[in-house]
């Protein structure tokens, strides 16, 4: 059992508290603000204010977390052995010679996404004006390296002090932007997408949609049979988000009322837990979250709690009151479309703070590493500088033993035209996996 010390208990600073010993270390502690209490207990101690009590591990608050405001602030940056610091302590008192609290609250919080910034083209965050960017440790989950940082000062302080061992995990995510090429498109998309070919001089594309319409051929992206198959033969933990949305410029999946899409969720339901995919349009629209939620649980006749938003388009705090608002549990899209690593500085999942309510709430969030298309489009990598990447991000959740999610599209498994030669790429990625 760890004692802990603070001066004043505020929402920021018991959910970090929270975060770190609970949830990172395994670590059960009393927290107290007594300090006579504090230093007549005999047994493990650790103080975060401003000045050491007596002879215990201690941290040096800053202001971050006694506030209830959000403004920018002075990050005292540094990098020491190739480990960045945020609020760097000035005190010799300073057992870590940084506020390892604020920091980790900073970053998972998603504190600087509260601030203005410049939007991209679709309302989003960009990754390159992120802090972990500009400081080159975005594809470093910097806050579990932190607590692990912290577990060692502890420990060799106080080696009777008990930690829960933590172990590596993985999910296999994929999302479902388009069902099918051509299969059950309707007539007038099916008639526009093929004189679209044809004027574009893709006339193997017009043969092959009408082999597929009309010869059975197997539509290209129709790989969930691969997919179900691969998740019998490497045994790994698996979850699909649904596109289930009318047909919009950005959102061009199959009609959620066709039969044969309902009987392939349906089907796929069977095999795998299934979660919501809101449309690029749920942005604006909680009114059409909702509808698409209450439309796929009818169609699998099973609650959905699971969402991660298409073209990772969401806003904090807005799209998540949103979800919470439809009783979604967990939320996947803490990630970039065109970067890979980690958006939150953490590979381990945690509840969203609402920084303008102030408050913890119950949706739990879930990191993802890496994305298909941003390995292929976002960082321009071919599939061997790609699959590198992947063992690269492996390797550094796996060392802080923390959860591995990636994110593939149906489509990217097709093994056609941009994407071929990339299902071999997902196999070899988990079977590095596995055999980590």
């Amino acid at each position: 059992m760890l004692l802990i010390y603070i001066d004043k208990q505020t929402n920021r600073l018991g959910y970090t508290i929270n975060l770190i010993f609970k949830d990172l270390l395994g670590i059960d502690f009393i927290v107290t603000t007594n300090k006579e209490q504090f230093v007549a207990v005999e047994c493990p101690k650790l103080s975060y204010c401003k000045n050491k009590i007596y002879d215990e591990i201690h941290i040096t608050s800053s202001d971050l977390l006694f506030e209830t405001i959000i403004t920018s602030r002075d990050l005292d940056f540094q990098n020491k052995d190739d480990i960045p610091y945020l609020f760097k302590s000035y005190s010799k008192e300073d057992s870590l010679e940084f506020d390892i609290f604020a920091a980790t609250f900073y970053l998972v919080s998603r504190y600087e996404e509260y601030l203005p910034f410049i939007q991209d083209k679709h309302s989003r965050f960009r990754a390159k004006d992120s802090l972990a960017y500009q400081k080159g440790f975005l594809e470093q989950p910097i806050v579990n390296i932190w607590a692990n940082i912290l577990k060692e000062k502890l420990l060799k302080r106080y080696p009777e002090l008990e930690c829960e061992n933590k172990e590596f995990s993985f999910l296999n995510t994929i999302d479902v932007d388009m069902a099918y090429s051509y299969l059950d498109k309707g007539f007038y998309r099916s008639v526009g997408g093929f004189f679209r070919d044809l004027f574009n001089g893709d006339f193997n594309d017009c043969l092959n949609r009408l082999k597929v319409l009309f010869l059975r051929k197997q539509d290209p992206f129709d790989s969930f049979d691969y997919i179900i198959s691969s998740l019998t033969k490497y045994k790994v933990k698996t979850l699909f988000f649904i596109l289930f949305a009318q047909y919009g410029k950005y959102d061009k999946n199959i009609s959620p009322y066709s039969r044969k899409f309902q009987l392939l969720v349906k089907h796929i339901s069977d095999y795998s837990k299934i979660g919501i995919h809101p449309s690029y349009s749920c942005y604006d629209s909680p009114e059409e979250m909702a509808s698409q939620i209450k439309l796929l649980s009818l169609t699998i006749h099973k609650a959905i709690t699971r969402a991660r938003f298409h073209y990772l388009r969401f806003s904090l705090p807005n799209s998540y009151r949103d979800l919470i608002e439809n009783d979604i549990k967990e939320e996947f899209s803490m990630g970039y479309p065109d970067q890979v690593g980690f958006r939150a500085s953490i590979c381990t999942s945690f509840n969203f703070y609402d920084l303008e309510r102030d408050c913890e709430t119950k949706l739990r969030i879930y990191p993802f590493a890496f994305m298909d298309v941003a390995l292929k489009n976002g960082l321009n990598l071919d599939k061997e500088q790609a699959f590198e990447k992947i063992k690269q991000l492996i390797d550094a959740v796996k060392k802080v033993n923390g959860e591995l999610i990636s994110i593939w599209h149906n489509e990217s498994l097709s093994n056609q035209k941009e994407w071929k030669g990339w299902k071999e790429i997902y196999e070899k990625e988990i079977e590095y996996v596995i055999n980590k």
